[in-house]
């Protein structure tokens, strides 16, 4: 900090993570971190190279399972390193701009990933309600564009909260009481009142996240009436099983946000590591399961392994 004539102004966070994690475990949570930092990066990986490399997916759903793995992959490597080197080398310190920028990005593929999730619902809406017209409507174009446009307008909302933090003043407590640098961590440590501050981050926070919901919504309740429609016994569970890896997808990124949202409503009282924790599972466990709710619900990725595999044994019998 440095000492202005009656106030001592901040310049430097420090990531304090779990408040009452004992420093004993101090090495276990680091290497718990990276393992999941690591598993993450190389199963999102592993499907943007099968992406590139298998010319048979190379087409619209699979564009936004690429765009998605790109989106926790650049969320992962944004919150995770920092708290690593917290736990590891005790070096929590962050400067206030580069929390700030941390807090820009962590929003921004928050943002990015819900608008993601809705484009997926767009493009099995399309595939099942108007499935003659679905090949000439969404094209892989079509789809690369709708997916730039997601990730330039994504940025929107996250600019204006982080420009507004930005003209906050610090100058008391110094301690980011989370694994990261987001909005309401920030907030917490402003002096003077920051109440129109965080009740526009809030309002714009429930925006991006209830209106890709609400819309994700809408377009299963047609879905669901078209699959109950299909009179075909083989093509109703064909196209339920469709749905089903898209509904696992979504509901790992919502359910878990709701709760921790609507926990200070409910008749719950958590304390802050249980927090945390809850925003931990919420912001990494879909990073962590979308590779693999893809590879075991869709068909194409299991009959690409299982040739994988195949050729493995093959080259392994010859030996």
């Amino acid at each position: 900090m440095s000492q202005g004539n009656q106030t001592a102004i901040v310049t430097e966070f420090f990531i304090v993570g779990f408040p009452g994690l004992q420093p004993l475990y101090y090495d276990l949570m680091a290497t718990t971190f990276f393992i999941i930092y690591v598993t993450i990066v190389a199963g999102n990986i592993l499907l943007i190279v099968l992406f590139v490399k298998q010319h048979s997916l190379q087409k619209p759903m699979y564009i936004t399972m690429v765009s998605l793995a790109l989106s926790d992959i650049g969320f992962c490597t944004v919150a995770l390193p920092k708290i690593i080197a917290r736990y590891w080398f005790n070096a929590g310190a962050i400067s206030v701009h580069v929390c700030l920028f941390q807090r820009l990005l962590i929003h921004y593929f928050g943002t990015l990933s819900s608008v993601i999730l809705l484009i997926m619902a767009l493009d099995r809406y399309m595939a099942i309600c108007f499935p003659l017209r679905y090949s000439t409507l969404m094209t892989n174009r079509v789809m690369g564009l709708l997916h730039g446009l997601a990730w330039v307008t994504s940025m929107v909302s996250p600019s204006i909260t982080t420009i507004m933090s930005s003209q906050m003043s610090f100058c008391g407590p110094n301690q980011i009481v989370n694994c990261f640098c987001d909005s309401m961590s920030v907030s917490s440590l402003a002096c003077g009142n920051v109440s129109m501050q965080v009740n526009l981050s809030t309002s714009l926070a429930m925006f991006v996240l209830l209106l890709p919901f609400s819309l994700i919504m809408l377009s299963y309740v047609h879905i669901i009436t078209a699959v109950l429609r299909i009179d075909s016994k083989e093509g109703y569970l064909k196209t339920f099983s469709t749905c089903i890896t898209h509904v696992c997808i979504i509901g790992v990124y919502y359910i878990p946000r709701f709760f921790v949202y609507l926990t200070p409503y409910l008749p719950i009282k958590i304390n802050t590591d249980m927090r945390i924790g809850l925003i931990l599972i919420y912001s990494l466990l879909p990073p962590l399961v979308n590779p693999i709710i893809y590879s075991f619900r869709t068909k194409e990725i299991r009959e690409i392994f299982h040739t994988w595999f195949q050729r493995r044994n093959a080259v392994t019998k010859e030996v």
